[in-house]
């Protein structure tokens, strides 16, 4: 039967990285999820290697559900510009063939026996066609209904959640919304609803009884930085308190830049990681601890993680990278 690892055993994680082989896991840890079938539908998200080094970044692996790929908001700094450049409809949105995608759930809901969370939207937003039969809470969510031991994170920057809300999926569904500064996203995130219009739609789903975290990403350094992202994190607050917020700074992989049509964005970046390139370190540093403290200063909130950033970083902050519970965690 295969199992799923909740987290990480940081211990062995670790131990692996500094010896060069691989150390298995104790009688007590489960062994980890790798996949079902050919991991087309369902695989470990492992991309990232043990961080070894300061400057090595750190993403805990996670479950992808990989049940449909692109997204309609073209946002400039997308990923997806440079994951989908060999594809002839970019990253034009589609569904994967719902029998398979079923088929594989099914599977993974009778094999895998730790409970577990499953992201839909690491490849899509997964509210991408909320307005149409292929909707995630029409084909996707009753299957997790269904059963009581797996949860489904819905990834997304839609504000069209009506349909989710008619599910009353609470005790299976955590949502997790991106949200960026108003400018920021004006400028940038041309397509997506704005972030005003996100938050109503989150606040509607927590006040129904869903688990909401935000990510607060990619973290911008314009003129008025510190003004303009206290002003969100106050939004947030009026509108819900979040389960978790997960921080991270403008970032780029360089077939991302490559492929990107608007690369203003780009002029940011003068530092490079395992992960891309970034904006510089000391002033990542001057954001995450200008954010992380008026967290903490004005709403007592501590339930912070930092996305793809660096050992050096998160030590340099003062935080515990191997207990983190970014939002792609269970």
């Amino acid at each position: 039967m295969q199992q799923v690892l909740i987290g990480f055993d940081w211990e062995n994680f670790m131990k692996s990285a500094h010896t060069n082989r691989t150390v298995l896991p104790s009688v007590q840890t489960p062994a980890p999820f790798s996949r079902i079938g050919d991991g087309s539908i369902i695989t470990l998200f492992d991309k990232t290697p043990p961080p070894d080094g300061p400057d090595d970044v750190v993403c805990p692996h996670f479950i992808e559900l990989k049940w449909a790929n692109g997204c309609n908001f073209d946002c400039a700094w997308c990923y997806l510009n440079g994951t989908f450049r060999f594809r002839p409809m970019g990253k034009n949105p589609y569904m994967k063939d719902l029998e398979r995608v079923k088929g594989d759930l099914r599977q993974f809901f009778s094999s895998v026996s730790n409970p577990s969370l499953l992201n839909s939207g690491e490849l899509s937003d997964s509210l991408v066609f909320e307005s149409n039969g292929s909707a995630l809470s029409k084909l996707i969510i009753p299957m997790f209904k269904a059963q009581d031991r797996h949860k489904l994170l819905i990834v997304t920057k839609s504000a069209n959640v009506s349909k989710v809300l008619n599910t009353q999926s609470q005790e299976r569904v955590v949502v997790s919304f991106s949200i960026n500064a108003e400018k920021v996203a004006r400028k940038w995130e041309k397509k997506a609803p704005a972030p005003s219009a996100r938050l109503k739609a989150a606040r509607k789903l927590h006040d129904a009884g869903y688990k909401i975290r935000i990510r607060l990403d990619p973290i911008v350094p314009i003129e008025g930085w510190e003004k303009e992202y206290k002003a969100i994190i106050d939004a947030i607050f009026r509108n819900l308190k979040p389960e978790r917020i997960t921080l991270g700074s403008l970032r780029g992989l360089q077939s991302t830049i490559n492929f990107s049509e608007d690369k203003s964005w780009t002029e940011y970046l003068d530092d490079r990681s395992n992960w891309g390139k970034k904006i510089s370190f000391d002033k990542r540093y001057e954001i995450y601890d200008a954010i992380i403290e008026y967290l903490w200063d004005t709403y007592r909130f501590d339930k912070i993680s930092l996305c793809k950033e660096t050992v050096r970083m998160w030590e340099r902050l003062s935080l515990d990278y191997k207990h983190m519970k970014c939002n792609c965690m269970p």
